[in-house]
């Protein structure tokens, strides 16, 4: 406790160096718990949103089907086994059909992907209830980007091509029922969406679909297994998992710059502190002192900035992140083209673990830090030291 005192006393009699160490260091404690809370807030929408959206509780594919090969499309599809088709009929699964396509808006060619889907679903949180709309043309639904793109608008007509089952191609006007607004691409750029039903009739595969998408905490059957693959939450979300670490991993680098230069402050002021403070520590072993209490008083005195460093970065930091919580970090108007499923604001997350973590991390690189130089006492005889000089 003695030795609690003094340091405490020491650290706050060094007045404006004490302050400057500790403002320094807690500016880089609140950045990196800042940063750390905005990209898991980022990482937690981004998947909330896909899986909303898109994924589901995960989804079913038919063996031939590869995401990243267009081409795979022409023979990725085929009827649902029974139990798969059973779910489908309970709701708690919903079918979608994939094909290629192309529009031709003002005389334009541009590729598309048809994508089915029924109109009544309940699985995927997109407004697909205008295609059950009957309409002299083929009723589509596109996204907001899509229709930007494109220079579509509810209401207008465009040309749609597309090749059926054998081969042939075949056209017809389709009408835009609907656009919607989304924050996951993957449902919006280069697409149209129809009623399964109608796009099955239209590419002959009647009763066919690509994939089936699983409510949430549905257990996939046992059935079809060989020609139907089922995939799960972390295998869907793998690359964005994966790009979230990349991330986190090149912005350590800032961090430990950041950390660098705040320890280096609380070096060079210990290393300048033992220098100064000669008379005194000789004073104090003089007094009873042995040189690992000592040892351990100047380092206390520097793992102390760490605990000032907290307290002072609640201050100014508490707020900040309470505020940017609440209200949000508000993404500017070329966000659409990060290719990330965000809205239009980033919200982020401060967990306890990851304030905590922060914490525990920042003092124990700065008691080591604080001890480093400490080393030299080891070596220091009294009379030395009284004396103002260090042993050789």
């Amino acid at each position: 406790m003695t030795i609690l005192k003094l340091a405490v006393k020491n650290l706050l009699g060094a007045g404006m160096r004490t302050w400057l160490n500790v403002i320094v260091l807690s500016f880089c404690f609140v950045l990196i718990i800042f940063f750390q809370g905005l990209l898991e807030g980022i990482n937690r929408q981004v998947a909330t949103d896909m899986v909303n959206s898109v994924y589901g509780g995960g989804q079913i594919w038919h063996a031939d089907y590869d995401p990243y090969d267009p081409l795979s499309l022409q023979d990725a599809h085929g009827p649902l086994p029974p139990g798969i088709q059973s779910l489908v009929e309970e709701g708690r699964a919903t079918p979608l059909l994939f094909i290629q396509g192309s529009i031709y808006p003002e005389g334009r060619f541009v590729s598309v992907l048809l994508k089915g889907i029924d109109p009544a679903q309940k699985i995927m949180d997109l407004p697909m209830e205008a295609l059950a709309e009957e309409t002299e043309e083929i009723p589509v639904i596109i996204g907001a980007r899509m229709a930007k793109d494109v220079g579509l608008a509810e209401g207008d007509t465009v040309m749609l091509r597309w090749r059926d089952a054998d081969g042939t191609f075949d056209a017809q006007e389709a009408r835009v029922v609907r656009v919607f607004r989304t924050s996951v691409q993957m449902v919006d750029s280069g697409q149209l969406w129809l009623s399964i039903e109608r796009l099955q009739h239209m590419a002959q595969m009647e009763g066919e679909v690509t994939l089936a998408t699983l409510g949430q905490e549905v257990s996939p059957p046992d059935e079809g297994r060989e020609s139907w693959l089922f995939k799960d939450q972390n295998f869907l979300l793998s690359d964005l998992i994966d790009m979230i670490k990349a991330k986190k991993a090149g912005s350590s680098i800032y961090y430990v710059i950041l950390m660098f230069m705040a320890m280096l402050a609380i070096f060079n002021t210990q290393l300048l502190s033992i220098f100064r403070r000669r008379k005194e520590m000789g004073t104090l072993m003089a007094l009873g002192f042995t040189r690992g209490k000592v040892i351990r008083l100047f380092t206390l005195e520097g793992g102390l900035h760490a605990v000032l460093a907290t307290l002072v970065g609640a201050v100014y930091g508490g707020p900040l992140m309470y505020w940017t919580y609440a209200k949000g970090i508000s993404l500017p108007a070329s966000y659409d083209q990060w290719g990330m499923a965000l809205g239009e604001k980033m919200i982020p997350i401060f967990t306890a673990g990851l304030i905590i973590g922060t914490t525990i991390l920042v003092l124990i690189i700065t008691t080591v830090v604080s001890y480093l130089p400490t080393r030299k006492i080891a070596k220091l005889k009294p009379t030395d030291a009284l004396r103002g000089r260090f042993s050789t």
